[in-house]
């Protein structure tokens, strides 16, 4: 069982998405909070140079993302709170999979981690967390989870996925995996109908309705 991070184990999207506004608009560009969650919820900053470039004529560099991932991660520590259900979710799941459970993201390592502690669901993944940033390519590809499939020993046409954007759902599925979209609602998130063009094979509202969906798989 794979679990995508940000959306959908930690309610974070809101509190990054909102740095990143501000950073952007430090640099000139009054970009709206509905365009900055289309543009870049889902995707990793590094791959969103071009935009930034094309609307600031600033093209970011690993100085300007270090200041981004400090400025957030005191955001993060200040204001995160775990998806409603997503602790107890997780506990069932990790007992129906014999523990046999990762954390895949797109998320640099650092971050993903200091939200499983914040969130005390760091002691169910344990060493099975796996950053997209550290393989070749980024979400959508499917690199972070057939690196998690590996870590398991799982094939990943055998595994499960729960994705809460287009981006992630598109990675799932290229993994061989069956997915299972996260849409609560809300401006942060994307639709039933994106998420299921997207490949996902159902798509549920509540985490707490997860665990009754995995043992219908």
């Amino acid at each position: 069982m794979l679990f995508d991070c940000d959306g959908v184990l930690v309610d974070s999207e809101s509190i990054t998405n909102a740095v990143l506004r501000e950073m952007l608009m430090e640099l000139g560009w009054n970009i709206s909070q509905e365009d900055c969650i289309r543009i870049f919820i889902g995707k990793a900053l590094k791959d969103q140079w071009e935009p930034i470039l094309a609307n600031t004529g600033f093209r970011i560099d690993e100085q300007w993302i270090a200041e981004f991932r400090q400025r957030r991660d005191v955001a993060l520590r200040e204001n995160l709170t775990a998806i409603p259900g997503a602790l107890e979710a997780v506990a069932q799941v990790a007992g129906l999979y014999d523990n046999k459970i990762a954390c895949a993201t797109g998320a640099d390592r650092t971050k993903v981690e200091m939200q499983l502690s914040i969130t005390k669901m760091a002691p169910y993944f344990g060493n099975q967390v796996y950053s997209g940033m550290e393989y070749a390519r980024s979400k959508p590809a499917p690199d972070v989870y057939l690196a998690a499939a590996a870590g398991l020993d799982i094939d990943p046409r055998q595994a499960a996925v729960v994705e809460d954007t287009v981006t992630g759902v598109t990675a799932g599925v290229a993994a061989g995996a069956t997915v299972f979209g996260y849409c609560p609602g809300g401006p942060i998130s994307s639709t039933e109908e994106k998420l299921l063009a997207a490949g996902a094979t159902k798509v549920f509202t509540n985490m707490d309705q997860l665990p009754g969906l995995l043992t219908l798989k």
